[in-house]
């Protein structure tokens, strides 16, 4: 009995190719690129608490509505809060939060604002 790894006709190659793809495809699917879930995400980091139900609603007036804000001015200021540069009364508080929040995160739930209507 020859070794699965020792056959070298172009039939035993394509096959033990096939199978490594097929290993490969099944060991890596936990890993592979998932779309972060972005109304999960709101939620999850507990925007909803200040924002309201997607971004619409904020519990306070002084709270920003975050739906159909600019993507890129939503993520400069999660990523200013988040550093530290931008710090007043209300942002202390989202400091808080944001040390939760992945820079990929960041991307995908201002992506998701962005689109929301106002």
């Amino acid at each position: 009995m020859r070794s699965f790894f020792l056959g070298n006709d172009i039939m035993t190659i394509h096959n033990r190719l096939i199978t490594y793809i097929g290993i490969l495809a099944i060991a890596l699917t936990p890993f592979a690129a998932q779309a972060l879930d972005a109304p999960a995400l709101y939620h999850e980091r507990t925007c909803i608490a200040c924002h309201g139900a997607n971004g619409r609603e904020p519990v306070m007036d002084e709270y920003p509505k975050l739906a159909g804000q600019p993507e890129q001015y939503l993520l400069t200021q999660m990523k200013d809060i988040k550093s530290g540069s931008r710090s007043n009364a209300h942002s202390m508080a989202m400091k808080n939060v944001m040390h939760l929040i992945s820079d990929e995160e960041m991307s995908v739930l201002a992506e998701w604002l962005a689109k929301l209507p106002e």
